[in-house]
């Protein structure tokens, strides 16, 4: 008799993201529920969710919610697993209006976005240089936050000082005035003095500064040589230096192919116009959507080029003669930059 061999039946996977517990379900490719369980965020945890998704099938694709935070671990698990992982980048409102929420049901609308295609995207690959410069860039990030609100914080101190402390300090430069108050030994018993207070507190506010700017000069010299190995092309366009290259390489992730078009990519970084026509109506809006720390990374571009690219300065001249505002011929200029930026990042 001859055998027969009956094909595993292909299934689709969701996964509500939390930090201590994943919820997975399984549907198959008619929209059915298979079953749903909950895994621990350990390996020990992915390895039986991966395992458990097997056992309904073959696994075709993955919805996970949050992949860039707590959907990261079983995002980098499912794809050294070679299975495709597609991020749920919203909630299905009427299915929740329907149907309720917990963390099957939200796992289940996970797996049937990926099953539909609908608020999905592909999911960021997190495993190579790129989400190591990603990392790199947002410390660095953070420590100029910081710096900037010591910075703040020591200047409204000064100002407010005894005269005897702001005379000091009056005339000196910011690296002289940080250095001097750095190196200040004030008596901390008489810290219930108002100016040995302050001198305390300036000398504490200075040390910090100055510690932050080391910390961002270390992060500098390991973040340049990646964004030169990562964007050389991108390095080469005019206006683009190595913070906005660093941004645009971050944006686009480790695959870029996921990008399907520079339309999508300009739409990514919110400098593509929104239609907004109606009836006789025929115009477009400002897009404020999209990731903002790209699109600031296009403005700064934008600003370089009208001060020293002349082909920028004909096209503003040409457009202002037109009747163009300034912030429209901005915006023009975003869109045709992000073109730019598109090509030469997948290019690399």
């Amino acid at each position: 008799m001859p055998t027969v061999t009956t094909e595993a039946p292909s299934v689709i996977g969701g996964i509500d993201t939390h930090q201590d517990l994943h919820t997975a379900a399984v549907i198959d490719t008619d929209g059915s529920v298979l079953g749903s369980e909950p895994f621990s965020t350990t390996r020990a945890g992915y390895r039986a969710m991966l395992r458990w998704f097997r056992s309904h099938g073959e696994v075709l694709r993955v919805g996970v919610e949050a992949t860039g935070t707590y959907g990261a671990g079983i995002t980098r698990h499912l794809a050294l697993a070679e299975i495709p992982v597609l991020e749920v980048t919203g909630p299905d409102k009427s299915f929740r209006r329907a149907k309720g929420k917990d963390d099957a049901l939200d796992a289940v609308a996970a797996a049937r976005a990926a099953l539909t295609g609908q608020r999905v995207q592909v999911a960021k690959d997190r495993t190579g240089a790129v989400e190591a410069l990603r990392v790199l860039r947002t410390t660095r990030k953070t420590a100029i936050k910081c710096r900037r609100a010591a910075l703040q914080q020591l200047h409204n101190t000064i100002v407010a000082a005894p005269d005897e402390v702001r005379d000091q300090l009056r005339n000196l430069t910011r690296m002289r005035r940080l250095r001097l108050c750095a190196s200040w030994r004030p008596d901390m018993l008489g810290y219930r003095d108002p100016v040995i207070a302050t001198k305390i507190a300036i000398k504490s506010l200075a040390r910090r500064i100055l510690d932050i700017n080391d910390e961002v000069a270390d992060l500098d010299r390991l973040i340049e040589p990646l964004v030169e190995e990562l964007g050389g092309n991108l390095i080469q366009l005019e206006g683009v230096g190595t913070e906005s290259a660093g941004e645009f390489i971050v944006v686009a992730g480790e695959n870029p192919d996921r990008l399907r078009s520079e339309a999508g990519f300009a739409m990514l970084c919110g400098a593509c116009p929104i239609p907004a026509s109606s009836g006789k109506t025929q115009r477009h809006r400002l897009n404020r959507g999209g990731n903002r720390q790209a699109n600031s990374a296009l403005h700064i571009v934008v600003l370089s080029r009208m001060r020293m690219d002349p082909r920028t300065k004909k096209y503003v001249e040409r457009r202002q003669a037109e009747g163009k505002s300034k912030r429209e011929i901005m915006r023009c200029l975003k869109r045709y930059i992000a073109r730019e930026v598109y090509h030469a990042i997948t290019a690399t």
